[in-house]
């Protein structure tokens, strides 16, 4: 009862935000138009700002833990490779390939990670997964620029300078980048400055929700059916299925395993909508995908946290 509970909690409010979204589309308070703007804003500007702060506020006074970050590095650019080949078989449209990519390893971990850690492994826990956001969210970042960029257009054929270009010019890297240079420099932002950016922060996720919400038609489900059904068993069971296993064979317990569970066993990004709109992937696919794997990852994540809970992992 008490995973079911932790579960739940974490996953509602992403539902109610949503819920908010669509149903202020059906009222008709905001048209299309504007949420396609408040879109762009959140990609360019919110987005961005959380992912600054989220790493900018990483907690250094706690013992890095180097086997973590090695395998989560290692562990999710094997999913992708994997996923690179997979995309291209299960499609061969460049605008799903990039979304079925994307969809494959990048979960909500920047979202949920912490919180959910922290529900798991109980008070005094998340110092590990806090640090963990300025490693998993960056190459979660890179990774989805890339996979996006280079299925993006008619062009079949890995144009390697566009894709550089689009890497490092792209709003939610530069963020992370700007953040990790005040992180590993240990810059303190002026206490105005660093309530604003907190603030701006704060809106990012419940704005990048409510647009996801909006643009979600029930009616344009069964036109993917294949896509979704791919892209749920792929994030929410068959990777999981694969790395949590070896993290568990190579020693990991505890709050460092919770970790590794929500990077792999979680929806999938909520920002990864806003991605693949800006960048020309296609929006419907990301955006059912997103609310699909977040309701159904109710189910799966009480099964993986009773499981590893039932053999002594947690």
């Amino acid at each position: 009862m008490k995973s079911l509970t932790l579960s739940f909690e974490s996953i509602a409010p992403i539902f109610l935000m949503m819920l908010l979204g669509y149903c202020l589309k059906k009222l008709h308070f905001a048209d299309k138009q504007n949420f396609d703007v408040i879109n762009n804003i959140v990609f360019k500007i919110f987005l961005p700002v959380l992912l600054f702060y989220n790493i900018y506020k990483t907690e250094t006074a706690n013992i890095v833990d180097t086997k973590l970050i090695v395998f989560l590095i290692a562990a999710i650019l094997a999913v992708f490779i994997l996923g690179y080949f997979a995309a291209i078989k299960i499609t061969p449209q460049n605008s799903k390939r990039g979304v079925i990519l994307q969809g494959i390893f990048r979960s909500n971990y920047a979202i949920l990670g912490v919180p959910l850690v922290g529900y798991i492994c109980g008070p005094g826990s998340g110092a590990v997964s806090s640090l963990m956001v300025a490693v998993v969210v960056p190459v979660f970042n890179v990774l989805s620029v890339v996979a996006l960029e280079r299925f993006r257009g008619k062009d079949t054929k890995l144009n390697v300078l566009k894709l550089f270009k689009g890497v490092i010019t792209n709003p939610l890297i530069i963020g992370s980048i700007v953040g990790l240079v005040f992180f590993l420099l240990n810059i303190e932002l002026p206490s105005v400055i660093e309530k604003s950016v907190k603030d701006i922060s704060a809106l990012s996720t419940p704005l990048a929700l409510i647009v996801l919400g909006a643009n979600f038609e029930f009616s344009g489900v069964k036109g993917y059916a294949k896509e979704i059904t791919i892209l749920v068993l792929s994030r929410l069971v068959i990777v999981p299925l694969i790395t949590v296993p070896v993290a568990i064979m190579l020693g990991f317990t505890g709050e460092a395993l919770a970790c590794i569970l929500i990077t792999f066993a979680s929806p999938i990004a909520v920002s990864s909508y806003a991605m693949a709109k800006q960048m020309n992937g296609d929006e419907t696919l990301a955006g059912q995908a997103v609310v699909i794997t977040s309701a159904l990852c109710l189910l799966t994540l009480f099964i993986w946290i009773f499981v590893i809970s039932s053999i002594g992992c947690f």
